[in-house]
């Protein structure tokens, strides 16, 4: 393999932690390899779900994002909002008052074949109806809570949709891009399919579904019929290999094409060295968080949970993985995005718990657990869940809190955290960047993973007394005030205010934001220009390519 020129040390990383190492885009008289099949290594044992209003996982996101559009989509390789461009809507329009938005589809899209369909079926208003009130339903979709202002989605005729919102939604396109539940799904396949469609998605993407192994691999092939031109891969092996050195192994023997790295500054710099092998490190960077379920003994106790976080660091935690791919995180929304609070806020309202061992371990006298305590955790095998509550555990070590770690594979974590097994559950996430999407998934009620309307708030914050003075404490007001101001500064005050009441409390510490850390042979040109994505893989595009070496 031709040797890359770049240095991992010559690479810049641009605003927060995100780092552009994009190759030239490939010109017209470049020679295409004549293999076109891409294969990619990802870090898990086996899929969670190919169903995108279901797809939470890194392991799943990456997949799901080459089989379905949305009615509009970010720019390839870059997460601005402002950036927003079409996708299966070919233009629309929103009402003076926000309330009313109207959109316009592109006519002859179609459908990927599937059993009852061998060619397929053109995507109408119908299909567009369907897959939006599927992702508002809590039933059916784990991004509901997110189209709580929805107040019908209706066909006006074939190619024509229309959505009255009973709130204006400052981020409605958001709702409608190719993130989350913006994805439009074939009506006839889910129906037809019911369970199945979990592992035999139907959508209008540039590669669809061909056949999955469990345990193994996923594969897709080409949409020869795709509106945006046929896909020059021929095909897309998405293989499930929970070993970092099989994965490295794969690629430097050209096996695999694409794997996901470690998110460690040491291991970039060892992987730059080798022949064949480029690093390849994007934003916008994954969010680890710290929940603490305040329903349990003895962490509903919030002189427990501030000696806890007292107990630890997170420069130690950030140290394991490298300054040029971490940055500190002390609110629940990170700078970057919409809302969040910067470090200098926090810290000026005392709720950033720098490390503070000797008031730890006062405080753990005053809860009554001079001599500590143990804590059963369920931990998933991904090194950026597993790695934070290791360091996190010989921390807790100083202050008698032992953490009996129980590791588990990728989708049997996601699986058991949303049971709610954990005591505390460590949790790594990319959102659309803004806070409502956040503060609704992981702090508002009804996303207490135990209810029917059940996200991501793995704490029960809103549904407890979380601070001990008898009365519950509660976020949900200016959570939904927040969510259709339309007074930017008014709705950014809001937001503060919500995030220094859950630090206040302590539903939970905020510890870092990672960068997504791949490698890749030279010879894969994206299509396009990397430097942020909300797949949480690189994007695999029709114009996605291999060139010849």
């Amino acid at each position: 393999m031709k040797k890359s020129s770049r240095t991992f040390t010559g690479i810049l990383w641009v605003g927060l932690m995100v780092l552009l190492l994009v190759a030239p885009q490939v010109s017209a008289e470049d020679e295409l390899a004549e293999d076109q099949i891409l294969d990619v290594g990802v870090a898990a044992s086996d899929l969670n779900t190919l169903d995108p209003h279901l797809a939470v996982g890194t392991q799943d996101r990456g997949a799901v994002e080459m089989v379905f559009n949305g009615l509009v989509r970010f720019t390839p390789g870059d997460m601005d909002p402002e950036k927003i461009e079409p996708d299966l809507a070919k233009s629309w329009e929103a009402s003076s008052d926000g309330l009313e938005w109207t959109f316009h589809l592109r006519e002859g899209i179609m459908f990927h074949p599937f059993p009852g369909q061998p060619d397929g079926y053109e995507m109408t208003s119908e299909d567009v109806v369907y897959s939006i009130k599927r992702a508002a339903n809590p039933e059916t979709s784990a991004y509901s809570g997110s189209y709580d202002n929805l107040d019908t989605v209706e066909a006006v005729d074939k190619y024509t949709v229309k959505l009255t919102l009973n709130k204006p939604v400052p981020s409605l396109l958001g709702l409608v891009s190719d993130y989350s539940g913006g994805f439009i799904v074939s009506k006839k396949a889910a129906e037809q399919m019911g369970d199945d469609f979990t592992t035999h998605p139907v959508g209008t993407g540039p590669f669809a579904f061909e056949s999955y192994v469990p345990g193994q691999k996923v594969e897709f092939v080409r949409n020869e019929g795709y509106f945006r031109g046929e896909p020059i891969l021929e095909k897309v092996v998405w293989r499930y290999m929970p070993d970092i050195s099989s994965r490295l192994s794969g690629l430097r023997t050209g096996e695999l094409d694409l794997i996901e790295g470690l998110r460690k500054q040491a291991w970039l710099e060892r992987v730059d060295g080798y022949e064949g092998v480029e690093p390849v490190v994007f934003g916008p960077g994954e969010t680890v968080t710290m929940h603490f379920n305040l329903t349990r003994e003895p962490l509903d106790n919030i002189k427990v949970r501030k000696a806890i976080v007292h107990a630890l660091d997170r420069g130690t935690i950030n140290s394991f993985y490298g300054d040029a791919i971490t940055t500190p995180l002390y609110s629940p929304i990170p700078t970057n995005y919409l809302g969040g609070l910067t470090k200098e806020e926090v810290m000026a309202d005392d709720l950033a718990y720098e490390q503070d061992l000797d008031g730890a371990k006062e405080l753990m006298e005053e809860a009554g657990y001079p001599d500590g305590f143990e804590l059963d955790v369920v931990i998933t095998e991904r090194e950026s869940y597993n790695k934070t509550l290791v360091v996190a555990q010989e921390m807790l070590k100083e202050i008698g809190v032992d953490i009996n770690i129980k590791q588990v594979d990728h989708s049997a974590y996601h699986s058991q955290i949303r049971d709610d097994v954990n005591p505390m559950v460590i949790y790594v996430c990319a959102r659309f960047p803004t806070a409502n999407s956040i503060l609704t998934q992981f702090y508002h009620s009804a996303s207490v993973v135990t209810k029917p309307t059940a996200i991501t708030n793995f704490s029960h914050y809103g549904d407890v007394d979380a601070d001990g003075d008898g009365a519950i404490d509660n976020v949900d007001k200016l959570i939904e005030i927040a969510r259709t101001a339309d007074d930017p500064e008014f709705q950014k005050t809001l937001w503060g205010e919500t995030q220094r009441e859950i630090l206040s409390d302590v539903a939970a510490y905020p510890i870092t934001t990672l960068g997504f850390s791949f490698a890749k042979n030279p010879a894969l040109e994206w299509g396009y220009d990397l430097a942020s994505t909300l797949a949480l893989t690189p994007q695999i595009k029709w114009n996605t390519k291999l060139l010849a070496q």
